[in-house]
């Protein structure tokens, strides 16, 4: 008997669902994780609704604009399939918004928009702010550490999987929660929300906006 079913899973973008291109406005550079799309097909087909939640300040640095993310999110679903919702925040880190993770903004817009509560969703995310973020809305968070992902971060997580796959072990089956050790790093209703454009394009629903960035920089 499997566990019971998160009301959605949110992921973060770079590092996560796809190898992290700083600052990419390049659809062509877009290349997903190993297991990223095996993972996404087992939560859609065990009915649970998947989001994007992303850290973006290319937009508010000048570098990318948001056409660029539009077509970069745009390529994200054609090659992992439809998001149920993308939040998405725009903004620098000195800009003081409540969307930019580690702040709860995205993940509480998201689950919003997608009229569910935030306690029961699970977030999905490489380094440490994605776990933050998720603490800070009350949803479960999972740490996927990367070669970028930093010690502190690893120590801190309350859940860490390996590689996604495990990470959608941890969400369905009924093991219960453990710690895995990081590959390859160090101990390793659809539609937009939190000022995210829902298929990558500029628009805000809820606190926070749309961008493109980059993992660590973002």
């Amino acid at each position: 008997m499997g566990r019971e079913r998160p009301a959605a899973v949110l992921f973060d973008r770079d590092g996560t669902l796809i190898a992290d291109v700083p600052y990419n406005g390049d659809p062509a550079r877009v290349e997903p994780v190993p297991g990223a799309l095996p993972a996404l097909t087992r939560l859609r087909r065990a009915g649970v609704p998947t989001g994007v939640v992303t850290n973006q300040s290319g937009v508010a640095r000048g570098l990318v604009h948001a056409a660029d993310v539009a077509a970069v999110n745009a390529r994200v679903e054609e090659l992992l399939g439809p998001f149920d919702v993308w939040a998405v925040c725009p903004h620098g880190e000195d800009d003081g918004c409540g969307c930019r993770k580690p702040a709860p903004g995205l993940v509480l817009a998201a689950a919003r928009s997608l009229g569910v509560d935030a306690r029961d969703c699970v977030v999905i995310g490489d380094i440490g702010r994605d776990v933050e973020a998720a603490r800070a809305a009350g949803a479960r968070g999972i740490l996927v550490p990367t070669p970028l992902t930093l010690a502190h971060e690893v120590s801190a997580a309350g859940e860490v999987a390996r590689d996604l796959r495990a990470a959608v072990d941890l969400i369905l089956d009924a093991a219960p929660p453990a710690r895995h050790g990081a590959a390859g790093g160090n101990p390793p209703g659809r539609g937009p929300a939190a000022g995210a454009p829902a298929r990558g394009g500029a628009g805000a629903a809820e606190p926070a906006g749309y961008g493109p960035g980059g993992g660590r920089t973002a």
